[in-house]
């Protein structure tokens, strides 16, 4: 667990992580050392073999935050309208990263379309099935598993059949959802799926990870509109040696080996699940009983982050709030919606029953404080 001066971070990340993670920190490597070599290695088929995907799909790093690896892999996948491959997407948005999508693709110089519901509520299957249908130019569609700005679960099984059965390819960002939320290449077909260090899998921040299909990979050279962007050049470079192509963030992926450990120690994607569904479960039971009110329907609610919505009452101030809560050992995330003010609250990273009932008790003592009688909206 975190040492006595650290936050506990209820946030959708970077995250509170263990100490054997931290210290695994605690060294330094070359990056071209035998030792770092095979570590990197290690992480790459172990990533494979969480997703189950090791005999079709390719795990290729990328240095920075996961938003590297979603511009990296759309900017891969997904050709150029050239006359030669015309690639065109078709971005299912309800949320802050869907919205996100769509801009790397405007600054790629990809063809797009966006089919939008409110931030509330999944993608409409029906309306998938009717684009795919009606415009044959539409090479790929690209989900969010989960999207943070709400913490809604979108239906990503049933995105990814009408997708096949439209003979179309499907890209996937599963930044808060891969290593805590069910994930299988044999149930799922997708040619690109991007993830991170530091959401479920509780690594460090600094690497983003992307796993495509092989066949797909192999067509795409020439494809990345930038250079440290082309996850096809950094894949056959480090077919070669095992090599990164540019400095690697060493650091960051002794750690995140240390993190796998870890996570199979849990009981993998499964174990990981089921604490973070009894936080979100203690989470949302508290503050229902404080009176606040959730943005999600519990159908829809990944066991990720948590959308409330802010109280009705003029004494309370989100900005008091989030400090005392803070100063307190507790940081939380604001919001993110435009369909109602909103702050959210974590259940991912090193935290358990224990902290997740000492931030309940924080943020009771803030709301008498602050002379808040209810959460109610």
């Amino acid at each position: 667990m975190a040492a006595a001066k650290d936050p506990w971070l209820l946030t959708p990340g970077p995250l509170t992580t263990s100490a054997a993670t931290k210290e695994a920190m605690l060294h330094d490597w070359g990056s071209r050392d035998a030792q770092f070599i095979e570590t990197n290695a290690r992480v790459l088929r172990r990533l494979l073999d969480i997703a189950g995907a090791a005999e079709t799909h390719v795990c290729v790093p990328l240095q920075g935050s996961g938003t590297f690896t979603v511009e990296a892999a759309l900017g891969t996948l997904i050709p150029p309208r050239d006359g030669k491959k015309d690639g065109k997407a078709l971005v299912l948005i309800n949320g802050a990263y869907g919205k996100r999508i769509a801009r790397i693709l405007d600054y790629a110089g990809r063809s797009h379309i966006s089919l939008e519901t409110p931030e509330d509520t999944p993608p409409d299957l029906n309306d998938l099935e009717a684009a795919l249908k009606s415009d044959t130019a539409i090479t790929h569609v690209v989900a969010v598993y989960c999207e943070t700005t709400s913490g809604i679960l979108n239906p990503i099984e049933d995105i990814a059949r009408i997708t096949a059965e439209n003979q179309r390819r499907l890209i996937i960002d599963a930044m808060s959802a891969f290593g805590a939320l069910p994930f299988d290449a044999s149930a799922i077909a997708f040619d690109g799926m991007m993830a991170s260090s530091n959401k479920c899998l509780e690594g460090v921040p600094g690497m983003g990870l992307a796993i495509l299909r092989r066949a797909a990979l192999e067509q795409c050279q020439g494809n990345a509109h930038a250079l440290s962007l082309d996850l096809y050049d950094q894949w056959t470079a480090m077919e070669k040696n095992g090599q990164w192509r540019f400095t690697p963030p060493t650091h960051v992926i002794n750690a995140f080996d240390k993190a796998l450990d870890q996570f199979d120690a849990e009981g993998g994607a499964e174990g990981r699940h089921a604490r973070y569904a009894g936080n979100c479960k203690i989470l949302v039971d508290g503050m229902r009983g404080l009176g606040f009110e959730t943005l999600l329907a519990d159908e829809v609610q990944a066991p990720i982050i948590v959308t409330f919505k802010m109280p009705a009452d003029e004494k309370f101030d989100f900005q008091v709030f989030y400090d005392a809560l803070g100063c307190r050992g507790y940081v939380i995330y604001p919001g993110k919606l435009t369909v109602a003010p909103s702050f959210r609250i974590g259940c991912i990273g090193q935290l358990g029953a224990s902290e997740m009932q000492g931030a309940l008790k924080a943020i009771t003592d803030v709301m008498k404080e602050m002379g808040v009688e209810s959460g109610k909206s």
